[in-house]
């Protein structure tokens, strides 16, 4: 249905996507198509809304074969209007300008005119042909509607167009279905019979074959539980020498250690008296170098002296020779000197200068 908006005096539609809408006034065409959105005056405008869209058509209709059976016969068409230019001067799709719902049901029309068109080809075909077969086959019913369906002028004439049409289910009357099923049934139920007479023979013999395999299990078990005693017993005897073996490989792995542990204290023993009298050795050579160094020294100095005291004047020798002796004096408290200590001193000292 279109959607009508009011303002003031004028009205707005907007339309769907699958409705085709047709706009006149005064018997001309203002506008027409698909989800048209316009303003118009409601006085004078003539409006027609025609759905596009695919629609189904649900039909149920009874028939009766050529043994006068009386059946149902379950079908759906598919159709949509295909010229709504066409169907829109055909029918009645006008539309109130001022609400913008319908002013008729032209799609009752059509639903009408489909189900009266579906339902005689196949009324006539299924006269024809006995129940059984009508009810095994349901294609020669869904191709002689279809292609009535499809050939129909009329439908043509009201632009419709029908896309598919479909046969659900033909089915009898509900006691003549039962008895049909009897046979079937009956068929079914020997079968089931037998099946379970089977299963009981089946059932007896795999009853037979777990006892049979219930005493060679326990035969099994038992013979499997003596392997098992005796290779508990092996087991626990290779535990008892594994167990030696391994307390023997740790005494001598102790053992080893001890040996190699000894080996090295005494080779670090050796090692650090080596070390020690090298040490000595070398220390004792060091000091005799220094004291020879020393005494060389001591005698080069010396040397150097005598020879600086050489070239000396022996005046010069005896002073120094008395400041070092002063230097070897202890200390003196008073010191008294005298007129001839003086003269003498100075008569000696003369012939010097």
């Amino acid at each position: 249905m279109a959607d009508v908006t009011k303002r003031l005096f004028l009205r707005h539609l907007r339309g769907a996507p699958t409705s085709w809408l047709r706009h006149q006034v005064k018997g001309k065409v203002r506008r027409e198509g698909v989800a048209l959105s316009f303003w118009y005056r409601p006085l004078g405008a003539v409006l027609s809304e025609v759905p596009v869209d695919d629609r189904e058509l649900p039909l149920l209709f009874h028939a009766r074969t050529s043994d006068f059976a009386d059946i149902t016969v379950q079908a759906t068409v598919t159709y949509r209007v295909a010229n709504p230019a066409l169907a829109a001067t055909r029918l009645d799709f006008s539309v109130d300008p001022k609400r913008g719902t319908p002013q008729a049901r032209p799609l009752d029309q059509v639903a009408t005119l489909l189900a009266e068109l579906a339902q005689q080809p196949a009324l006539d075909l299924l006269a024809r042909v006995p129940l059984a077969e009508a009810l095994t086959n349901i294609a020669p019913v869904r191709e002689a509607v279809s292609t009535a369906l499809r050939d129909e002028t009329r439908l043509s004439d009201v632009g419709v167009a029908v896309v598919s049409a479909r046969v659900v289910a033909i089915r009898p009357e509900p006691e003549l279905e039962r008895a049909l099923q009897t046979p079937t049934r009956e068929a079914v139920q020997v079968d089931a019979d037998r099946a379970t007479y089977a299963r009981r023979a089946q059932a007896v013999e795999q009853e037979r074959a777990i006892a049979e395999n219930e005493m060679q299990n326990k035969i099994e078990l038992a013979r499997r539980e003596q392997q098992l005693v005796e290779q508990h017993g092996a087991n626990s005897r290779r535990k008892v020498e594994l167990d030696a073996d391994a307390e023997l490989a740790v005494a001598q792995g102790k053992a080893a250690r001890e040996k190699v542990a000894n080996q090295a204290a005494a080779e670090r023993s050796r090692v650090l008296a080596i070390a020690e009298a090298e040490k000595e050795r070398t220390l004792a050579a060091a000091r005799a170098e220094g004291v020879r160094a020393v005494g060389l020294a001591e005698a080069e100095t010396e040397a150097a002296k005598l020879a600086a005291y050489a070239e000396l004047p022996a005046g010069v020798l005896q002073a120094l020779a008395l400041r070092e002796l002063a230097g070897q004096l202890p200390a003196i408290g008073q010191l008294t000197v005298t007129p001839d200590v003086v003269t003498d001193l100075l008569a000696r000292l003369a012939p010097t200068r």
